[in-house]
């Protein structure tokens, strides 16, 4: 009988190992997709930031604003 009880131990303690590694590994690789679009969206959003066009500066020439620089108060 002790045979058998310490085969089905070690048979669940298996089962639960691989199931941790299992949930283990997912786990990383959400995190890395995670990390991965992150990166991805910052690199972009540089991207067509500096891929501005001269037209982008003068985009608000025509818009009246009063602009607060140099009043002295």
């Amino acid at each position: 009988m002790s045979t058998e009880a310490e085969a089905e131990t070690a048979e669940e303690e298996s089962k639960e190992s691989c199931t941790l590694k299992v949930i283990g590994w997912l786990s990383v690789g959400v995190a890395v997709a995670a990390i991965g679009l992150y990166v991805g969206r910052e690199l972009y959003h540089r991207h067509r930031f500096n891929q501005r066009t001269p037209y982008d500066f003068y985009a608000h020439a025509g818009e009246q604003q009063t602009s607060e620089c140099g009043m002295g108060v």
